[in-house]
């Protein structure tokens, strides 16, 4: 029985990409075993098992397989293996980006993706450096690139980034497509093409290519409407001399930020009603949305921009005093995605008027 155990482990173990079928009868073996098993012997069949697991796992991703498993490999003591397996179920939060080194012989293919994790947990924690130190040594993945992207986007390069969240979209497109993935891969950091997208449709914008975003963003919003793509859709039909198509992307993307919103408390989607009533040059209303979105939940990336669209507002609506003084103090803090050559041109006019 022991040597129809290490047979059925064998099958999985020894695959790239072991079936569903074999890793569900690997598991059930394990477990027979371990009925009957001497204790000198349950730490190696809980690895076997665990590891099994956790291939059907990564074929189902089912959260609760990949709880089972990382159950198992504790009991085994192989701790990489069950940081692992819970870091690519999404249970629980890590409060360190360091990994367990415990792994045996056969999971050290896995310790790549490892460090996939490691990246990916480095970059949402705001530690851009860490991460692409943690994914410099696989390149196939896409993870360099994506990290790469985003600190060229972040320092102001905006071509260079739009050319690397391309390189990214090529591999994982790629990778989305196989048939049969390998187990390293069905375990890495999830991959998400319509996020990508929409970074990328942002990074074009400011590269100058508005109509290259558009079309990116197009893909995202018919695979995943979201209020930030119609957001940026409306601000590249802008810079494309599309002025309808915007007010309309403006116009879904408050309604997407409402849909998406707890009690249509969203300073998001007033934020983009906001900017659709100044589009049509109906500043009071504009300025009252604006003064909603600074006063409801909104994320603390778009504060500065909410406050600058308001000050704007009573300026183009004539207030030239304060509402001035104040515009020209927020647009240092605003994002990219701001009209700022816009605001500073109707201050500037603003100043002209009260001039003696």
């Amino acid at each position: 029985m022991l040597a129809i155990a290490q047979a059925a482990f064998d099958r999985v173990d020894g695959a790239a990409s072991p079936p569903l079928a074999n890793a569900s009868a690997c598991v059930q073996t394990q477990a027979a075993m371990l009925a009957v098993a001497l204790p000198a012997e349950e730490s190696e069949l809980h690895y076997r098992k665990g590891f099994c697991q956790l291939a059907v796992a990564a074929i189902t991703r089912a959260p609760g397989a990949f709880g089972d498993a990382a159950t198992e490999l504790d009991r085994s003591g192989a701790n990489m293996l069950a940081w692992m397996a819970r870091r690519a179920g999404q249970l629980g939060a890590e409060p360190t980006w360091k990994k367990p080194d415990s792994c045996p012989k056969s999971c050290e293919t896995l310790v790549p993706v490892a460090n996939l994790w490691l990246g990916w947990l480095a970059f949402h924690a705001g530690d851009a450096d860490s991460a692409a130190a943690q994914v410099a040594s696989q390149p196939a993945s896409g993870w360099p690139a994506y990290i790469a992207a985003a600190k060229a986007f972040h320092s102001g390069r905006y071509s260079e980034a739009a050319a690397r969240y391309r390189e990214v979209l090529d591999i994982w497109t790629h990778a989305q497509g196989a048939y049969d993935p390998p187990l390293a891969l069905r375990l890495a950091p999830p991959e998400n093409i319509p996020q990508l997208l929409t970074e990328l449709g942002g990074a074009q914008i400011l590269a100058g290519d508005p109509a290259g975003a558009i079309a990116t963003l197009a893909r995202t919003l018919q695979a995943a409407p979201n209020a930030r793509g119609y957001f940026l859709r409306a601000r590249a039909d802008e810079l494309a001399g599309h002025p309808e198509a915007a007010l309309a992307d403006y116009n879904l993307a408050s309604r997407a930020a409402f849909a998406d919103a707890h009690d249509l408390a969203s300073g998001e989607a007033h934020l983009y009603r906001g900017i659709l009533y100044y589009r049509r040059k109906d500043y009071a209303r504009a300025e009252s949305e604006f003064a909603s979105a600074l006063n409801f939940d909104i994320p603390p990336s778009l504060r500065p921009d909410a406050s600058a669209w308001r000050h704007l507002s009573a300026v183009a609506s004539g207030f030239c005093g304060a509402s001035r003084q104040y515009l020209e103090q927020s647009l240092p803090s605003v994002s990219p995605y701001f009209p700022k050559a816009e605001a500073e041109a109707i201050a500037a006019a603003c100043s002209a008027a009260l001039a003696p």
